[in-house]
C-alpha cells in the first residue's frame, strides 16, 4: 500500500507532463495552420478586390441600360395608350 502511495502520484506528474507538452505541440501547429489559412484568404481577397472595378463597370452597364430600356418602354406605352385612347374617345362619339 505505501508502494502505491508513492507511485501513483510520480504516475499522475509523468502523465500530466506528457498533456501538457502534447498540448504545447498541438497549439503549436494550430497557430501555423491558422497563419496558413490567414495567407489562402489574403490572397483570395486581393484576387477579388482586383475584379471590382470590372464588377463596378458591369453594374454601371446595366444600369445605363436598364435606363435607356425603361425610356423605351415607357415611350411604346405612351404612344399605344394614345392610338388606343383615340380610339375610344370616336367611338364614344
Amino acid at each position: 500500500m505505501d508502494f502505491l502511495a508513492e507511485f501513483l502520484p510520480i504516475l499522475i506528474y509523468m502523465l500530466l507532463i506528457v498533456l501538457i507538452i502534447v498540448g504545447i505541440i498541438l497549439g503549436i501547429k494550430l497557430i501555423i495552420t491558422i497563419d496558413k489559412a490567414q495567407k489562402v484568404i489574403d490572397d483570395a481577397k486581393n484576387k477579388l478586390d482586383t475584379f471590382n472595378g470590372f464588377f463596378n463597370l458591369l453594374e454601371n452597364a446595366s444600369g445605363k441600360v436598364y435606363f435607356v430600356y425603361e425610356k423605351i418602354v415607357d415611350g411604346i406605352t405612351k404612344v399605344v395608350d394614345k392610338v388606343f385612347l383615340r380610339n375610344k374617345e370616336r367611338n364614344e362619339d
